[in-house]
């Protein structure tokens, strides 16, 4: 083999080596994106007439975090919601206007790093956050399991159903859940040894089935982020009663497209549940 060719080969194998090193290490800043589309709070549930009260929380691990709380006159139950891995609770303004209409209270919160939380994102560190938040609702505003129902949309749905699975509440609602990490990076890196890669894990896969809870899983089809196919992974694995609601559309837009599939799908199951 030519000299130059074996060393255009050895080149290209440094780059791809060099490649893999950097996402090993630069992972945190693919996961947690609190910047886009900004980490700074761009409204307040005040915006769209409804009143909240600022919520301060500390971790286990000393971390400050903050969040809201939205009280409701008549409540028929409590939410506690974890959004995704980008953006802050004054970006989820649609869904607290959404569970108020349904009756429901709902305490949302900024994971560390995110919005006016302190600290580093870490899968422990968001955890610890959801611990925090289930605290809350537990010692200070006095409510037993069975009047909370846990949500969590995309990244949020792997820390609803850690959460979940260490404390069963009334009901889980998972939208656009993937199976795991690992699962996700292959499916979208198929080039990488993904798997190898990734050095978080929220292992939904081998959670699920310990599941204590009714469940909602709500996926789209058209999902290009979390394949449906793991949505539906994760529905096999589950154990009964559980529920599938299927919208149309994208990651982050077939709730609002497909609004009265999801508005009446998540009314029902809440009646149910």
């Amino acid at each position: 083999m030519p000299r130059l060719m074996i060393s255009s080969l050895l080149t290209l194998l440094a780059a791809y080596l060099l490649l893999l090193v950097g996402i090993y290490f630069y992972q945190p800043h693919l996961l947690f994106l609190p910047e886009i589309p900004s980490r700074q709070l761009e409204r307040t549930p005040q915006a769209i007439g409804l009143a909240y009260e600022d919520v301060r929380l500390t971790a286990s691990d000393g971390t400050e975090l903050h969040g809201w709380w939205l009280a409701h006159p008549e409540p028929a139950g409590n939410v506690l919601f974890f959004h995704g891995n980008a953006g802050n609770i004054s970006h989820r303004l649609h869904t607290l206007r959404l569970f108020h209409e349904l009756g429901y209270q709902s305490l949302i919160i900024d994971y560390r790093g995110y919005g006016k939380s302190g600290g580093k994102p870490s899968e422990a560190g968001l955890y610890a956050d959801a611990e925090a938040a289930w605290r809350y609702l537990r010692e200070t505003r006095r409510l037993q399991p069975g009047e909370i129902v846990i949500s969590g949309r995309s990244l949020g749905a792997a820390v609803a159903l850690y959460l979940a699975h260490r404390h069963p509440p009334r009901a889980l609602i998972l939208e656009s859940p993937f199976t795991s990490l690992p699962d996700l990076a292959a499916a979208h890196y198929r080039w990488l040894p993904a798997r190898w890669l990734t050095r978080y894990a929220f292992d939904n896969r081998q959670r699920i089935p310990q599941l204590d809870a009714p469940l909602l899983i709500v996926h789209s089809e058209e999902d290009e982020i979390t394949p449906a196919q793991q949505a539906r992974t994760l529905y096999a694995l589950a154990p009964e009663p559980k529920q599938q609601l299927v919208l149309q559309g994208g990651h982050n837009d077939a709730r609002l497209g497909d609004e009265q599939t999801y508005t009446d799908g998540l009314r029902a199951f809440l009646a149910r549940h």
